[in-house]
């Protein structure tokens, strides 16, 4: 399959997935998916996707029941879809969080419509690059170099499992895609402050004195275009360190306290919202990877909770603050329930009964409000 096809394939795989969320009544208003449709190179990459609901389900749990269902009826559709569609999506959000600038702006900024209203679309992503820099977004681009900078990025936790094409290509666009573009978009953004929309965009649009050959060398490899000899995976990895360590001296040290981007607005609503979109999807999650469709492997995909689910609750526990409010103690008492340490499959069975055993704290979370979180 050639880069050229791309387009169509993912504006296929959206149009599908509408139309399973649909038949299991999911209710979503709107679809997105994460990056831009350049950043989807085929056959390698995933589609991401985010939720949009008009409103809270009446029920959480049977809502991600359905869920699970629609994102296993359309990983069976076609074998590709293993890695096409490698995990139920990663948010769900209410149309009036994200029309009340309560999803993080460099996370929409990342947004492509799959389904729903261009116009609501276009205004919240305009908002989002229009929005001023703030403290939301330096936690958001440094969290992306933090989690891979270091020798934190480990080609071998690239599971390979469920790629049906080319493993050396997939791991030749594992060091290009999943670790030095990330890296260099969060680089990009924080060098200028402006919130890119894309890893393509940030390899074309920012490059430093110095730099010109390695963001074009990477956007190669990222489309499988190497040169006559492509280097292997691992020379691949090894440039891009090199490449990284460059460009991370281009972000300048700066002591500027970053602006509030509403002067009116509740600075922590955006990280209720943001860790609450999380979790509200995380049980379809868990029950698709503890049944999967055949063949279909899960087990990286379960190793790969902890690490949000640690997030989330060092967010909920510094949320509760000192419990003066009846949210902030409801914060308090929805990370008592989210697994600490490695997660197995025993892990998320466990956690799937704890949540049904607390089934009125975590619906009441999860349908939290801004009204609720600030009365």
């Amino acid at each position: 399959m050639v880069v050229a096809e791309a387009p169509h394939l993912y504006t296929g795989l959206g149009a599908l997935y509408e139309r399973e969320l649909d038949a299991h009544d999911v209710g979503a208003v709107m679809l997105t998916h994460k990056w831009q449709p350049a950043d989807l190179l085929a056959p390698h990459s995933d589609i991401d996707v985010r939720v949009l609901l008009p409103r809270p389900p009446a029920d959480w749990e049977e809502w991600n029941h359905r869920l699970a269902a629609a994102h296993t009826a359309s990983v069976g559709r076609e074998i590709s879809h293993r890695r096409l569609l490698e995990h139920p999506p990663g948010f769900a959000f209410t149309v009036a969080e994200a029309d009340g600038r309560l999803v993080s702006a460099p996370e929409l900024a990342t947004w492509s419509l799959i389904s729903g209203s261009a116009r609501d679309f276009q205004r919240w992503k305009s908002r989002a690059q229009m929005a001023p820099w703030c403290e939301v977004d330096e936690r958001f681009y440094q969290g992306i170099l933090k989690a891979r900078l270091g020798g934190r990025y480990q080609l071998a936790a690239d599971s390979t499992d469920n790629v049906v094409e080319d493993i050396t290509a997939y791991r030749r666009h594992c060091v290009a895609w999943h670790y030095l573009a990330p890296c260099w978009f969060a680089a990009a953004a924080l060098a200028t402050r402006t919130r890119c929309p894309g890893k393509t965009a940030a390899l074309t649009q920012w490059r430093p004195d110095g730099l010109d050959g390695y963001a074009e060398l990477f956007l190669r490899h990222a489309e499988d275009q190497p040169d006559a000899r492509p280097l292997s995976p691992r020379h691949l990895l090894r440039t891009a360190h090199v490449a990284l360590e460059a460009a991370m001296r281009r972000i300048p040290d700066t002591d500027r306290t970053a602006d509030q981007a509403d002067e009116h607005a509740h600075p922590d609503c955006p990280d209720w919202v943001m860790t609450a979109g999380m979790l509200r999807v995380r049980v379809a999650r868990w029950l698709y990877y503890l049944d999967p469709p055949p063949g279909v492997a899960t087990d990286y995909l379960i190793r790969r909770e902890e690490k949000e689910l640690r997030s989330a609750a060092r967010t909920l526990t510094a949320l509760a603050a000192n419990e003066v409010t009846s949210a902030q103690r409801l914060a308090a008492r929805m990370a008592t329930l989210i697994p600490t340490g490695p997660t197995t499959a025993d892990t998320l069975r466990t956690s799937l009964a704890l949540w049904h055993r607390q089934k009125s704290t975590v619906e009441d979370f999860l349908s939290l409000t801004t009204s609720d979180i600030h009365p």
